[in-house]
């Protein structure tokens, strides 16, 4: 498993809400092992008051989003260094049962949590895979959806650093906004040009 992989923990959990939407679907045990994903056996472990500690660090991760999506580089930086301070995990190398066409362990690197609880581990791994991809591509990589009202977190993979939606619909939508926005003000232009003209031609 690539170390980058675990940058998508920060995202799937800071997505479970949507503020501008008056949305929240982090309301259960259910939903906090949910978001454990190829990993389900780790969420096992989760309990009813793992869902208020869960929103907790949610809060956490979005304020280090905004940070960066703001460009306070400096403070979505000591955000996230909070976090990785308070849920430590311990790197090591692990094979698992893959194997190579030789037969050889395909080593990669991994992150071992120690937690006291679900959250805990969560935690320690989605700070961890957050600061990885900080590091590795830049603050400006962290970004929120362009596209009101949603403010979905994102990474931003791109060659060229324009992503500015989570989303393809977003995107789409976005662009027919700006569309229409273009076309109304253009009416708007052609009525007021074609009033100024009737006026010109009266006084005339």
């Amino acid at each position: 498993m690539e170390l980058a992989y675990y940058s998508d923990y920060a995202v799937r959990l800071v997505n479970t809400e949507e503020p501008g939407r008056n949305r929240d679907s982090l309301t259960s045990v259910e939903a906090v092992r949910e978001l454990f994903g190829p990993a389900p056996q780790a969420g096992r472990r989760a309990t009813d008051s793992d869902v208020t500690r869960f929103r907790s660090v949610r809060s956490r991760l979005r304020a280090v989003f905004t940070a960066a999506d703001a460009g306070e580089e400096t403070q979505a930086v000591d955000l996230l260094n909070s976090l990785l301070l308070e849920f430590p995990v311990s790197p090591q190398i692990s094979g698992h049962d893959h194997r190579d066409e030789d037969g050889r362990p395909k080593w990669h690197m991994h992150l071992a949590d120690h937690p006291s609880n679900a959250t805990a581990g969560y935690a320690a791994i989605a700070a961890m895979g957050l600061a990885f991809h900080l590091t590795e591509y830049g603050v400006d990589r962290l970004g929120l959806c362009q596209a009101a009202p949603c403010r979905n977190a994102y990474l931003d993979t791109s060659t060229n650093r324009s992503r500015r939606y989570c989303s393809d619909r977003c995107a789409t939508r976005a662009n027919v906004a700006a569309y229409r926005a273009r076309k109304r003000l253009e009416t708007e232009r052609s009525a007021g040009t074609s009033r100024t003209a009737e006026t010109t031609q009266d006084a005339t």
